[in-house]
């Protein structure tokens, strides 16, 4: 059992905008959530569904399914999926992207892996009074093909005013420089820092065909790759990160995949406007981890 979290590790989360704590799941955990992603991929109908993940904003197109993510559970290719006829170039299994974003709240498996009274704890002592899960996702950073995901802050993706949104990242797999490993602006989400939210990504309208825009809120440019520090880390680790942290990850050309869950928490004090692009269904509300977890 890992120790418990300290005032020291709270100082530490405020000052840098991400706290790492290894060993926060056993291996057992881990190893039950990979299978649990391996028969989703199992069940998903490859030919039916092609929606392809990107991070890349000019590339970037929110279809139908993308937008109605927030109350199921759907699979998302890698970009570097398919060649130039439309073929997956590997079996399915190592195409997929992620998987999004209910899944929390729609599968047994990884309910029991985020609903726990150490997250809710965890949580609470990092401010978020009532922690909402809001999204989840898992992340598989194929061998070859895991794509880049491009410097950004979460709270451009899920907004609350006030900000609150805080990603809470579990490593599944050994995440390593050579297969993608997340890099972080220690500090540079704090006022002081620098630390604004740049722009905001907002549904263009009120229907899930009206597609998505970014409103720019601050020019400034995020940090280039070279000036964030790497988080290599184990099997087993949790890493916290900020709303307002901004954070990478470069695109995997190792032959080692880089399985990773996250979850995204909001406080439920703080207003989450409905232009947000993720938006749950009225028959599948928000819950908050002190509940279930209690």
């Amino acid at each position: 059992m890992r120790p418990p979290i300290t005032a020291d590790h709270v100082e530490q989360y405020r000052r840098d905008g991400f706290l790492v704590l290894a060993d926060f799941v056993d291996a057992d955990r881990c190893a039950a959530l990979r299978a649990a992603a391996e028969r989703l991929v199992d069940d998903f109908d490859a030919d039916s569904h092609r929606t392809v993940f990107t991070t890349d904003e000019h590339e970037r197109v929110s279809d139908e399914r993308f937008l109605a993510s927030g109350s199921g559970i759907t699979c998302f290719f890698e970009e570097e999926a398919f060649d130039a006829e439309g073929r997956l170039r590997v079996e399915k299994r190592l195409s997929i992207n992620k998987i999004g974003h209910a899944l929390h709240d729609l599968d047994p498996d990884f309910e029991a892996f985020t609903y726990t009274p150490e997250l809710a704890s965890l949580a609470s002592m990092l401010g978020l009074g009532r922690a909402r899960a809001l999204q989840s996702m898992y992340i598989f950073k194929q061998p070859d093909i895991g794509g880049e995901v491009g410097c950004h802050q979460d709270a451009t993706f899920l907004y609350t005013d006030p900000v609150s949104v805080t990603g809470f990242w579990f490593a599944l797999e050994d995440a390593t420089l050579e297969n993608g490993c997340l890099w972080a602006a220690p500090g540079c989400h704090r006022v002081d820092q620098g630390g604004a939210l740049r722009k905001i990504f907002k549904r263009a309208g009120r229907t899930d065909g009206d597609g998505t825009l970014f409103e720019i809120l601050d020019a400034t440019p995020l940090p280039e790759p070279a000036d964030l520090v790497p988080l290599e880390v184990a099997a087993g680790t949790l890493v916290v990160l900020h709303g307002l942290l901004p954070h990478w990850s470069d695109v995997n050309r190792s032959s080692t995949s880089r399985h990773a869950y996250s979850v995204h928490c909001i406080d439920e004090a703080a207003t989450y406007p409905d232009w947000n692009w993720l938006r749950r269904s009225a028959d599948l509300p928000l819950r908050c981890l002190q509940d279930v977890a209690a």
